[in-house]
């Protein structure tokens, strides 16, 4: 898989793929991140990017030529299965969409900043628009690397136990069964007997049951579904 960020901030996120299972992920030829600086596409000998909105709205918007150039330059060299905007107004991201994008050849990922993006670049360059919950946040960049996390640890071979990626929160719209380590008792605070019987059978029961009564408290709304 390739993820292709375009950002006006690249330094806040190359740390952030330099790190943990999304650096292995690229070391093992599983996935690659490529960060574009968007200003290196504006014609502005100033490097601008953005301008003011026309109405005499606040803020400042992303303007549409460098946007334009940049997609255009990344389409030239390959294809892509989805350009996507990272937006507060965009399709809240679940786990499986995360799934979903997970089996993806080609992304972009767009970040946006300042008051957003003009609307001509939305109405006709991309192709899915992802939020990543109710609330604003200063820029993309934040919401694109909570996306690329969530979808590059999902590719066969990244995480070396696939069974703990299949099992995570939400892959069956359940909240995860309570987890413990060593050791078995802790000041007086105990495993669950099931879980040291061996009874590989029983301790699935046990999970199954878990998980949906913590999903029934927690989050009756995924129940719904």
């Amino acid at each position: 898989m390739r993820i292709d960020i375009i950002t006006v901030l690249p330094d806040m996120l190359r740390g952030f793929f330099e790190e943990s299972i999304l650096a292995r992920a690229q070391e093992k030829g599983f996935a690659e991140i490529h960060l574009h600086d968007l200003r290196d596409y504006t014609l502005d000998k100033w490097r601008r990017v953005d301008d003011y909105p026309y109405g005499g709205f606040a803020g400042m918007v992303m303007q549409c030529e460098p946007i334009d150039r940049c997609i255009s330059a990344l389409k030239a060299e390959r294809e892509y299965d989805e350009v996507i905007y990272v937006s507060p107004d965009g399709e809240t991201l679940n786990q499986r969409m995360a799934n979903d994008l997970s089996l993806k050849g080609n992304l972009i990922i767009l970040c946006g900043h300042y008051k957003g993006i003009d609307q001509r670049v939305r109405d006709h360059l991309i192709t899915k628009e992802i939020s990543i919950g109710d609330y604003v946040l200063t820029g993309g960049e934040l919401a694109a690397a909570v996306i690329a996390d969530s979808i590059v640890r999902l590719i066969p071979g990244v995480i070396s136990d696939e069974q703990s990626a299949l099992s995570d929160c939400f892959q069956d719209d359940l909240l995860s069964a309570p987890i413990y380590t060593r050791p078995a008792d802790y000041k007086g605070w105990k495993v669950p007997e099931i879980l040291l019987s061996g009874n590989d059978a029983k301790i699935k029961d046990w999970e199954i049951e878990q998980s949906y009564e913590r999903t029934k408290r927690l989050r009756p709304d995924l129940l719904k579904k």
